[in-house]
């Protein structure tokens, strides 16, 4: 991991942070906040819920944490076992269905 500067001020540099600021709004702006506790538990559990267990796109769907603690390969081998077990099961019923036609 490296640490990259954006030029200050100018959005277009700083796209994950202000993407990261802009999915945060979206879900904390949702409730009335009347002590300053309660907005700082919602954004707890919110920073809780992006990093560990939301999917990023961008992370090949796999959540910040996984592939920070190095379980991005293993998730990933199982999904590819999953996947061909399931390529597997439907080429068979295909064929079982072009047989009964």
């Amino acid at each position: 991991m490296k640490h990259v500067r954006g030029r200050p001020n100018h959005p277009q540099t700083q796209g994950k942070i202000e993407r990261y600021h802009r999915s945060m709004k979206n879900v904390v702006k949702l409730e009335n906040y009347y002590l300053p506790g309660e907005l700082e538990l919602k954004l707890e559990e919110f920073v809780e819920y992006y990093n560990n267990e939301r999917y990023h796109e961008s992370l090949q769907n796999l959540a910040p944490a996984d592939v920070y603690f190095g379980r991005d390969i293993e998730i990933l081998e199982k999904r590819k076992k999953i996947k061909m077990k399931t390529m597997k099961i439907r080429r068979r019923n295909h064929h079982l269905q072009k047989l009964n036609l």
